[in-house]
Order: C-alpha cells, then structure tokens, then sequence
C-alpha cells in the first residue's frame, strides 16, 4: 500500500508483564504497531510469542497476576483520542464493544452456558443504548442471518452447548459485530475447526470486513491465512514486533531472520513430498529464560558472536528488495542498523 489511512489504533512502546511467584513474564516487550481505517493487520508468530496478550492489552483484558507496565494504547473515536490504558471505567467500557470488539480463541470458554445466544447477543446493544430489548431481539435474528445461521429464531434462544464449533464461532463473529465497530480483532478465530470451516469462517469475515469498511487485526501463526486475508502482516517473536511490511513484501522478501525461518517450515505446493521441510531450529525460550541482546539470537543462522548476543536491536526502516527504492515498514536486527550506518556515513 503506497498510501496509508489515517489510523483506528496507534500502539507505542507496550508492555505487559504477568509478576509470578517464580519471577516476572515479559509477555509483551515494546510492541509499536499501528493500524489504518478499513486495513487488514495480520499479527504472525509461532505460540507464545505474545499475540494474544497483546491483542487482550488493547482492550485492556488482562487478568491478575497480569498488567501493562508501560505503553500507550490510543483508538480514535470520532472526534476524541481515547487511551485505552489510562481510560477509566466508564469511558473504556464507552467503547469497548461499540467501537472496537473482539473474536476469542475459544468461543465456547467466553460464552455464559447459562444464557441464550440472543440474550449474550443483544446484551452489549442494550448496554450501549442502541436498542431496547425487544429492537435488540429483532437485531440479533438479522446478524445470526447475516452470519450464515440457519434457522436464526430458533438458535436466538439456544444454548451455546448445543451449537458446533463453527455455528459457535459464527454467533461469536455475530457478537462482536452487534455494535458496528470500526476495530475487529479476531484471535485464531479459525483454531479447532475443519479445514471446510475454517474456510468458510475466513470468508465470512473477508466479505463482513468488505462491506463494513471495518478495520480487522488478525492474530494467526498460519501463513497462509495472512497472505490470504492481509493488507499488512507484523511478526512477532518474544513479546516484541520485529518485522512490518505490506503482505506482499513481507511473504516474497522477508528481511528478519525469524520471518525467513517461519517461511521455510511452511510446506510449498508442489514439491511433490520430495523436499524436506525446515522447521525454526531450537524453541521458543521458555518464560523465565529470555536470553540477552537479541531475542532470537540463539535460534538464528545469521547470528554474530559478541553483538547479537549482547546488544537489543532498535527498529529500523525495512529496505525494498532490489531493485526497488525506498523502504517497506520495519525491521528490528542489527544487520540492517549497520547498513543504516554505513548508508549514513556515505551520505556525510
């Protein structure tokens, strides 16, 4: 995308720690990212790389012994700016559902088994005033329609247990969108479903996100999800972003070492089962054991003995493969800090 839409969400310098008795958990470690109106963010990573605590921190869902430590979460609303981790009760909860909204994981771990579909539905319209509660029964058959429910009077008044996976992901999709927001964050929204489902899950939201305009951040560690749904894609690793770039660029020239390491373990049609895939060697460091310098230091194959080791790479303009001009987001490793450097050196 050559031009960007003024943003929905500004994040900056995030933290989000989780104090444990055997010490503390640096979840989300600096994370800057930034979202247009209308644009399709799609958050990569292998698990436990922070995704979700993240996308949790922007609606300020952390549960104890958890918290953020530092940061700004800022989503514009008309014509305000609202912070979402030094808002109040009352304002966060203003928008919190009707401006920005989310898809859990497991949608039958956040619904209630003790109330309907069309209550849990219909509840935030109600909360935020934009219908009684009869409007709100009207509203809630039209969005399981919408959604591709059949049968929406009916399944308005079952119970969650008595839906499928898909059915439930749908209703789930359905609650998020009841207030119309400008912000959709979905969460592995497609995690324990059929490979037919999931199809038909991503569909929905692609054509839902088309005809609301709505802007959508997407956590997945699928790949092919992102190049499938995304206008840009930031990979995450250990807590902190360290690498943005429109779909295209990141996914046909990759310029993080992680980013090419995931590309790698990804199977290519084709291959006729003949090529070996290549996993990301090691693991991710368990919570208590997050190495110095670079966080990714002792995985990579491009890694420097006495800098990666030692010294946290800063965020840096990503360059455009050759031989294209200019940069394309951002990139954190010290390879490309140097030749910032040495570009800066010539210069002078």
């Amino acid at each position: 995308m050559s031009t960007r839409a003024a943003p929905i969400l500004e994040i900056e310098d995030l933290h989000t720690c989780f104090e444990l008795d055997d010490g503390t958990v640096r979840a989300v470690s600096g994370v800057d990212l930034t979202i247009g109106r209308g644009e399709v963010l799609a958050v990569v990573g292998e698990s436990g790389c922070g995704k979700s605590v993240m996308a949790r921190s922007v609606l300020r869902l952390i549960d104890k012994p958890g918290r953020i430590t530092g940061g700004s979460i800022r989503l514009h609303d008309a014509d305000r700016v609202v912070d979402m981790v030094t808002a109040p009760g009352p304002e966060l909860r203003s928008v919190r559902g009707r401006k920005v909204a989310m898809v859990f994981q497991e949608p039958i771990a956040s619904m209630s088994p003790m109330h309907t579909l069309g209550n849990q539905i219909g509840e935030s319209l109600v909360l935020h005033g934009r219908a009684t509660k009869a409007e709100a029964r009207t509203r809630v058959v039209d969005l399981l329609r919408r959604v591709g429910i059949a049968a929406p009077e009916r399944r308005a008044d079952e119970y969650p247990f008595q839906m499928s996976g898909g059915m439930l992901q749908r209703a789930m999709i359905a609650m998020a969108l009841s207030c119309g927001p400008d912000l959709l964050i979905a969460d592995e929204p497609t995690t324990a479903l059929d490979v037919t489902t999931q199809a038909q899950i991503l569909d929905l939201l692609r054509e839902l996100q088309r005809d609301t305009g709505m802007a959508v951040m997407l956590i997945t560690h699928d790949l092919g999800v992102a190049a499938q749904m995304a206008d840009r894609i930031a990979v995450m690793y250990l807590g902190s972003v360290v690498e943005t770039g429109t779909t295209d660029t990141v996914l046909r020239s990759p310029r993080h070492p992680y980013t090419r390491a995931l590309l790698r373990s990804v199977p290519k049609l084709g291959s006729g089962g003949r090529e070996r895939l290549r996993p990301v060697r090691g693991m991710v460091p368990g919570p208590y054991a997050r190495p110095p310098g670079c966080p990714f230091h002792p995985r990579c194959e491009e890694f420097m003995a006495g800098r990666c080791d030692s010294t946290v790479p800063g965020r840096v303009p990503a360059p455009l493969p050759a031989p294209a001009a200019g940069t394309d987001g951002t990139v954190s490793c010290l390879r490309y800090e140097d030749v910032r450097d040495d570009e800066g050196k010539a210069a002078s």
